[in-house]
């Protein structure tokens, strides 16, 4: 049997601290690196989607012409054709088509977090 020195063992234990310290900080900045989506309000025409429940926002004033609308916590039914504000977080193609299979093909996806009606007609 071979004899480990005292000083070897706390070498041993320096070395296994010094790696636990380099995962907890590696770890903290991944965490940080991770930002919320952004809240984001826009404005134009609610439209039905081509699959029933499913929405659009068109005719926008600014930004993309056309807007899926991945979920919504508002009911938006009663305001297709309406000219509204929609607030809420933008969504990647990928998991807006995962997370709602019927999801209007557009260039950009939000899920729906409020609504102000603007007017009951769409320009």
């Amino acid at each position: 049997m071979s004899k480990i020195s005292a000083q070897e063992v706390v070498m041993r234990l320096a070395l296994v601290a010094g790696f636990m310290i380099c995962g907890m900080v590696l770890f903290a900045q991944g965490v940080q690196g991770q930002e919320a989506p952004k809240v984001h309000s826009m404005t134009g025409c609610l439209k039905a989607g081509p699959a029933p429940g499913s929405y659009m926002l068109t005719d926008l004033a600014e930004g993309p012409k056309l807007v899926g609308i991945v979920s919504s916590a508002v009911n938006l039914a009663p305001h297709v054709g309406h000219k509204v504000e929609l607030t809420g977080t933008p969504v990647s193609e990928k998991e807006a088509v995962k997370e709602n299979k019927d999801v209007p093909k557009a260039p950009h996806y939000m899920k729906v977090t409020a609504m102000k009606h603007i007017s009951s007609t769409c320009p």
